[in-house]
């Protein structure tokens, strides 16, 4: 796979998870370009997700929306709800506060690049805080975010690539299609975690490099062990021969939202 030693293998909070839930799949879904199509309702909720996110992007960056939000009731509900839940989030400070939506960021791991996306980065001197937004109806557990790389990747490259102490670093996503009203699951950052944080993605990816240097030789990536709920909706269950799951599939046209993970944009 990296057969120029100057070549560094892209990875993003999504093909860690991938990585750490299922090798197996990791190498179906990265290495071999496999895929299957989405299922429609799925495939629904990923593009209005899509066109939230540019329309907060649009909004950032001072282009109209008006007739973004004539155009579609739904996103013209999530909006005026967040506007009433966080307005101080849709107002600028003032001119010493960094903004920037869509805020793209790099670090070299290894042999690997990592990459991480900030939907909205809002900084000052003081403290940097990243933004992020979901459009799924059921938030998670906080616990599940905590140990979701999307969480632990980007205050942690944020604390690497920045003159900002962990300690000054945090992250909140924003769930504006909540029942009720938005919600929000705040996460403050600190050195311990960092460290933490540091030691598991080391772990990770020289894990990742033993099995890279394997697949090259024709060893396949290790599968998780039979019987797992990760197989039940897995499109590849069948490829990787386990039948309890090819069934689950087969019974369940419209798989369960809460094993479903919505796409960072």
């Amino acid at each position: 796979m990296l057969s120029n030693q100057t070549q560094l293998l892209r990875l993003s909070q999504g093909q860690l998870n991938l990585l750490e839930a299922c090798p197996r799949k990791f190498q179906h879904t990265y290495l071999e370009q496999l895929s299957s199509p989405l299922n429609p309702e799925h495939e629904e909720r990923q593009t209005l997700g899509s066109r939230f996110h540019l329309l907060m992007q649009q909004r950032e960056m001072g282009l109209p929306i008006d007739s973004f939000l004539e155009a579609d009731a739904q996103l013209q509900s999530w909006m005026a709800g967040f506007a009433n839940a966080a307005p101080e989030i849709l107002t600028p400070a003032d001119n010493q506060t960094f903004r920037e939506s869509e805020h793209y960021r790099t670090l070299q791991v290894q042999d690997y690049l990592l990459v991480v996306v900030y939907d909205l980065l809002i900084a000052d001197k003081q403290q940097a805080q990243i933004i992020d937004w979901k459009t799924y109806p059921k938030p998670p557990s906080k616990r599940k975010l905590e140990q979701n790389w999307q969480t632990r990747l980007y205050m942690f490259l944020l604390a690497e690539t920045s003159e900002y102490l962990p300690e000054n670093i945090s992250m909140t996503y924003w769930f504006v299609q909540s029942q009720g009203k938005p919600e929000n699951i705040k996460f403050n950052y600190n050195t311990a975690q960092h460290q933490q944080i540091d030691k598991k993605l080391q772990k990770l990816l020289n894990q990742l490099t033993i099995w890279l240097e394997g697949y090259q030789k024709n060893q396949p990536f290790p599968q998780v062990r039979d019987g797992s709920k990760v197989c039940d909706y897995c499109q590849f269950a069948p490829r990787c021969d386990r039948t309890q799951a090819t069934e689950e599939i087969a019974n369940n046209s419209l798989p369960n939202i809460d094993n479903i993970q919505e796409v960072s944009l």
